[in-house]
């Protein structure tokens, strides 16, 4: 018996399959069965146990078989190969545990909304919030979903969030965990080629949703559609804008613009026909989550509804026993979420689809204070930048930072690109140049010196830049190479009176000192490119654009 009929046959025989519940009976079965609490405001509370807090990379994992593998990246850290074999038995583990309870929870959604490569994604789960989860996540199938390319190649998730694997059955087979000295006892799992997931043992809701993108991010260039990671948004008059950016640089904020409807925040897909969100939902940070700050997420997750009529899922942040948030603790873990569906959001495009993209933003936060707060980039530069994802993780950020530490994750989402790093940066330069995009990299970290001396860019001029960019203004300026970075720095920016900021040695009183921060950090530039890419068939004019080369 396949896999896929011990599934079939598991839903078959099983008392009580629930599929394709409504949504308010779904969160209602998640309250009675004491999976999440109600709030005051109608949402659903939830806490996972410290080892779900967030993601386990090195848990996650990927069966290596000839067919797919000469495809997959496996030296990047986050490709971690099991045997067909050990992904066998986390299957039929997971068959075993769901046959076991007393409820199965069925949906079927799709990933992509653009109904010509949507994804049909079947989960099959133990509880009824991960049922929640991805409704509110992913997508109502659309009616003409027999016309997908995917129609044909659904891809089926078991998840059992609870229950942990038996160490001893996967020595040897899964990686030995530091803490316990002995086997994991949890798993994430895809088979791409047969087209299978698993989770086990991992209650973090992010598990799931993780998983489903990394597939998709692996299935999409093979039909000749980019898989990004990225904020996309939409002006007035049409054109689609996207914004990539990793945790601390201001991507959710600059996408956010009164002037601009909102797709999507965080996974897109640009095809020939242009710009999709993945998502039907958001799975937001809530830490620090000020409601003057940022309004619509805050209303979105607190809003005051019927919790049959809510389903906002709020993870792991500080509940007090009046059902009240401190969303500025934590005591629990840093990376309290918040899942809900886009139409909780007021400026949203629907369905969140666009054209060709006409602007590009490479956000980071530079903290040595040495890129410019704006810069254009050729097609090669952007290849390059993209490849490499750079941004500063700030001191206080991570126990134990100190001083501003340098952060390389390929194409801004590192550990959900599976496929030859060459593939990704090939698709965007060849769509850059096919649809006349504008590609320019943000620096919305410090300027005048770095962490410590210097100061954080102003929001306010930020925002003038980013519009600058978005309306064409940019095009019309000219433009200087920087002698460390070759990025292209414009001498003059509309909205910006004080041209002299543009070019950061400038805001440096010691130019001695902003040259020896420049320069190692290009050498680190150089250093990650020839370990991560130097044998990847990069092409030589995208290596040549690395800073320190």
């Amino acid at each position: 018996m396949t896999l896929q009929e011990k599934i079939g046959s598991l839903l078959s025989q099983h008392q009580k399959v629930q599929l394709n519940r409504p949504r308010a009976e779904l969160i209602r079965s998640a309250i009675d069965r004491k999976e999440a609490l109600a709030t005051a405001c109608g949402a659903l509370a939830t806490w996972t146990p410290p080892e779900s807090t967030g993601r386990s990379p090195k848990d996650t994992v990927t069966v290596r078989r000839a067919k797919s593998e000469a495809d997959i990246d496996w030296d990047s850290p986050n490709n971690v190969g099991i045997d067909e074999g050990t992904f066998d038995m986390l299957v039929e583990d997971a068959v075993e545990a769901l046959g076991h309870k007393d409820e199965i929870f069925v949906t079927d959604r799709v990933v992509g909304a653009d109904p010509k490569w949507a994804l049909p994604v079947r989960t099959v789960a133990s509880r009824a919030l991960t049922a929640v989860f991805t409704d509110n996540m992913f997508r109502t199938p659309p009616r003409d979903l027999d016309n997908s390319l995917f129609a044909k190649r659904p891809f089926t998730l078991l998840a059992v969030p609870y229950d942990k694997l038996n160490p001893k059955r996967y020595a040897g087979r899964l990686r030995v965990d530091p803490a316990t000295k002995d086997t994991t006892n949890l798993a994430v799992a895809m088979d791409l080629d047969r087209r299978l997931g698993v989770v086990m043992g991992s209650a973090y809701c992010g598990s799931v949703k993780k998983m489903i993108f990394s597939v998709m991010n692996y299935y999409l260039p093979a039909e000749g559609i980019l898989p990004i990671h990225c904020s996309a948004n939409e002006g007035r008059s049409g054109d689609t804008a996207l914004l990539l950016g990793l945790s601390g640089t201001g991507k959710t904020t600059l996408s956010a613009d009164p002037r601009r409807a909102l797709l999507g925040d965080d996974e897109h897909g640009w095809s020939d026909d242009g710009v999709a969100n993945f998502e039907g939902g958001c799975y937001a940070k809530l830490i620090d989550l000020n409601p003057r700050k940022e309004p619509e997420i805050f209303e979105a997750v607190f809003h005051k509804a019927r919790p049959e009529e809510h389903g906002a899922i709020i993870e792991n942040a500080m509940m007090y026993p009046d059902s009240t948030f401190d969303l500025c603790d934590d005591r629990l873990t840093p990376n309290s979420r918040a899942s809900y569906p886009l139409s909780f959001l007021k400026n949203i495009k629907e369905p969140p689809v666009g054209g060709h993209p006409t602007t590009i933003l490479f956000l980071t936060a530079d903290a040595n204070g040495v890129l410019p707060p704006i810069s254009r980039l050729s097609r090669e530069q952007a290849m390059l930048w993209f490849l490499m994802g750079y941004t500063s993780k700030l001191a206080g950020t991570e126990t134990g930072v100190v001083e501003p530490r340098t952060v390389f994750s390929r194409f801004f989402g590192e550990p959900f690109m599976p496929r030859n790093p060459s593939v990704y940066a090939k698709m965007l330069g060849d769509k850059m140049t096919k649809h006349d995009v504008d590609v320019y990299l943000v620096n919305t970290g410090w300027s005048g010196g770095a962490y410590g001396t210097g100061k954080r860019m102003d929001i306010s001029l930020t925002r003038e830049m980013v519009h600058a960019a978005l309306s064409g203004s940019l095009r019309q300026v000219e433009y200087d190479p920087d002698p460390v970075f070759h990025v292209l720095v414009p001498r003059s920016c509309p909205g910006v009176d004080h041209s002299a900021l543009l070019t950061p040695i400038n805001t440096w009183q010691d130019k001695e000192a902003y040259a020896q921060r420049a320069r190692k950090l290009a050498g680190e530039f150089a250093a990650h490119f020839n370990k991560a890419y130097g044998n990847k068939g990069i092409e030589k004019s995208v290596a040549d654009a690395c800073p320190g080369r």
